[in-house]
């Protein structure tokens, strides 16, 4: 090398490439413990129907508080007999991942995961309201998991991608300006963190976080939250202060966008649940208000993905 010459700088590594991993899920059957009741937050006991298991009715696109049911999701919940497999199943499983049902008079049926739950690892899985009203608890559904761990060409190494399959990403209203960029995603609302509540604590990659909105009031109840009660299923939206890259806390300055993936609860501490997708310092990841003109993930977009194959070249 001649003097004054600069050594050439390393070619930048190309993008690692996601690997696919076929998982079984089982359709929960909902079970109860001693007591068929919860206590509501205002001391009234309740029976929480539609918390788990094959949900008919809800749909993408509907409020959170459509329906008089406890953390209702429009789809059919995935577990596993086994712990461990079961904790893998919600840890590997993203949204956008397609899944098939495999027995049952359901058998052939295609949908998508639309995301996590709690309670020792539940997956949601999305299909067209006519093959859902056909499975039945037991059922046997593949999972088709990938994303966990991709990084999207073009992004930010400050901002963290998690729970996301790659094809999904391509249908949600985000955008990044660079590798030395700011990533931009389009949300219903930014909300503050002090509204977190349940998953607080909890790993981001197998648990959704509650959002402690109030239900809209009945005859004789105090007043709902109006800003909750504009929040739809399958929106986008911007926690504050909000780090779910591993276990999900608080952190100043930090923001996460995820997806709403189940209605509203009237347990205290409970709410409508979303699922991180992304999470970065404020200065890198930012969120734009939508408000009535937001469209987040839709059930024409998760079509869109049980349609396609999965490339793994």
């Amino acid at each position: 090398m001649s003097a004054g010459t600069q050594p050439a700088r390393p070619a930048p590594p190309q993008a690692l490439r996601p690997v696919a991993v076929n998982l079984l899920g089982v359709a929960e059957q909902p079970e109860f413990g001693g007591t068929p009741y919860r206590v509501d937050s205002d001391g009234r006991s309740y029976v929480p129907a539609g918390d788990g298991g094959i949900v008919l009715g809800p749909r993408l696109g509907e409020s959170v508080f459509a329906w008089d049911a406890d953390h209702a999701a429009p789809g059919v919940c995935l577990v596993h007999p086994d712990q461990g497999a079961r904790h893998a199943l919600a840890a590997y499983s993203c949204i956008g991942n397609q899944v098939v049902v495999r027995t049952g008079h359901a058998a052939g049926a295609r949908g998508a995961v639309l995301g996590q739950r709690g309670e020792q690892g539940r997956v949601i899985a999305w299909l067209a309201p006519e093959d859902m009203a056909r499975m039945r608890p037991s059922d046997q559904v593949a999972v088709r998991a990938r994303g966990q761990g991709w990084r999207p060409p073009g992004f930010p190494a400050e901002v963290a991608v998690l729970n996301l399959d790659p094809g999904a990403l391509e249908l949600l209203p985000v955008s990044a300006a660079g590798a030395g960029g700011t990533v931009t995603a389009a949300v219903r609302m930014i909300m503050p963190s002090k509204l977190a509540g349940n998953g607080i604590g909890r790993p981001s990659v197998s648990w959704d976080l509650d959002l402690q909105f109030r239900a809209p009031a009945r005859p004789g109840e105090a007043a709902g939250d109006p800003v909750g009660e504009a929040l739809l299923l399958g929106d986008l939206v911007a926690v504050s202060d909000l780090d779910t890259r591993y276990n999900m806390g608080y952190r100043r300055g930090w923001l996460t966008v995820g997806v709403v993936v189940h209605g509203g609860s009237p347990l205290p501490g409970h709410g409508p649940g979303i699922t991180p997708i992304l999470t970065g310092p404020g200065d890198v990841l930012r969120a734009r208000p939508d408000g009535a003109a937001h469209a987040g993930l839709t059930e024409d977009a998760l079509r869109r993905l049980t349609a396609a194959e999965v490339e793994l070249q």
